[in-house]
């Protein structure tokens, strides 16, 4: 970075600064070409599958992955968990082929270690744990404290599949950025419905499908909901942004403050403890956790993980089709339309729509019929965007499997439940609302 670049980051920001980057920078418009995924997994250890890995062991583990020369992006969560994102690649064929070569990678060594992964929407068996103590971790968790447990089970329990697809062209039609921002908040609740893989916490079935939704949806909503709907994304999106309470302030030394009451519109206006920069805007940016989230690309935030080694397949490539192929995407939109009605006037995820998506899965019939129709176009585009043929197995073998049956995975996780045991967890225990002897803290 030049002396000139990296003096504009830490020079005061002004409020006419922020409009263009907003606008110009997290809705990147172009012809779609691009696709990407991040793959989060717990890290368990196949002869105790229930119990929690401990930190010494898992700190090991990972400095022997960071040896590893990936092509995606090796991340750790609050909780331990393990996340993948992969490179920007040109062909869905090309971002699948990289991800599960890394991943063999990855699988490698923590079988030396006497461990794996497993893909679950919300750890199904232990409470939420911090292992990273990184700064911006402490200041998280102090923040989201403010308003209850659900922020600590989002940054430790959870783990989802997210889909990188381009905003789109700037003109009308399947391909333009309004068209595929609202098609991304409305297939965004069949997304969840069908890809539904977490009812479970402590064993015992929640309640809800999709018990990340769920815990997702109860966060604080100036940050983990979408942007008022409207005709103009980058509008939305750029308020969204100035009046969202800011997390933290960053230091060089000591702990992070986190303000009380701060919006970056606020902070902008002088009401922070000092100056806003564009590099504060930019951290900013990364505390926002909507459900569909412009980054220069949109980034589909609401799939829940998937389980087997391939499971993420099938998200990645359904989603892919629907987006970037035109003729897919008409269908899609077509399909996801009518939707609207039943998801009302509140933002996902905390609207009608997301919620039945969330508890029930595809047992709403608007729901499966639009699942049903997106599947079968994405099944058509596949062989047009040059999808493999173990890719489109992948998907047919889905598609057939749960949509098909009005089905999920997370009802396999039921299924396996024996009966005796088949009681709710009171729903105000689902994010680790209720909870004994200090559960839930680390």
């Amino acid at each position: 970075m030049s002396d000139v670049s990296s003096r504009s980051r830490t020079r005061p920001l002004t409020t006419a600064e922020v409009n263009p980057r907003l606008r110009g920078v997290c809705f990147k418009t172009g012809p779609p070409r691009r696709i990407g995924v991040e793959l989060e997994w717990f890290v368990f250890d196949p002869r105790n599958p229930k119990g929690p890995v401990g930190p010494s062991r898992l700190t090991v583990a990972y400095a022997a992955l960071r040896r590893l020369a990936l092509r995606s992006t090796l991340t750790f969560e609050p909780g331990g968990q393990l996340e993948l994102s992969s490179p920007a690649a040109t062909s869905l064929s090309q971002c699948v082929g990289q991800v599960a070569e890394d991943l063999s990678q990855v699988r490698a060594v923590l079988r030396t270690h006497g461990l794996a992964l497993a893909g679950h929407g919300h750890d199904p068996w232990n409470p939420p744990r911090r292992i990273l103590t990184a700064p911006r971790y402490r200041a998280m968790e102090a923040y989201f404290d403010r308003r209850g447990p659900e922020g600590r089970s989002m940054m430790c329990a959870t783990a989802s599949v997210q889909v990188c697809v381009d905003a789109g062209t700037e003109g009308p039609g399947p391909l333009g950025y309004r068209r595929r921002w609202r098609m991304a908040h409305l297939l965004g609740a069949v997304l969840v419905a069908a890809f539904a893989n977490s009812p479970l916490r402590r064993g015992l079935p929640t309640g809800w499908l999709s018990t990340r939704q769920a815990v997702w949806s109860s966060l604080d909503p100036g940050r983990a909901l979408a942007p008022a709907s409207g005709p103009e994304p980058r509008q939305a999106w750029t308020e969204y942004v100035l009046d969202a309470p800011v997390m933290c302030v960053r230091r060089e030394e000591g702990s992070w403050e986190v303000p009380r009451g701060l919006t970056f519109r606020g902070w902008l206006d002088g009401a922070g403890p000092r100056r806003a920069t564009a590099a504060d805007l930019d951290y900013h940016l990364t505390t926002l956790f909507p459900p569909v989230r412009p980054r220069g690309h949109l980034e589909l935030r609401m799939i829940d993980a998937q389980p087997g080694e391939d499971g993420w397949i099938a998200p990645l490539a359904v989603t892919a089709a629907l987006f970037d192929d035109p003729t897919a995407a008409e269908t899609a939109y077509r399909a996801v339309r009518p939707l609207a009605a039943a998801a009302g006037t509140g933002p996902a995820p905390r609207n009608a729509l997301w919620e039945a998506a969330a508890r029930g899965g595809l047992a709403d019939p608007g729901l499966r019929s639009a699942a049903v129709s997106c599947f079968a176009a994405a099944q058509e585009a596949l062989p047009r965007l040059g999808a493999s043929a173990a890719v489109r197995r992948a998907v047919a073998s889905f598609a057939e499997r749960y949509p098909g049956s009005g089905r999920c995975p997370a009802e396999d996780l039921l299924d396996a439940v024996p009966v005796a045991a088949r009681r709710t967890v009171p729903e105000v225990a689902v994010a680790g609302a209720q909870s004994p002897a200090g559960e839930g803290r680390p």
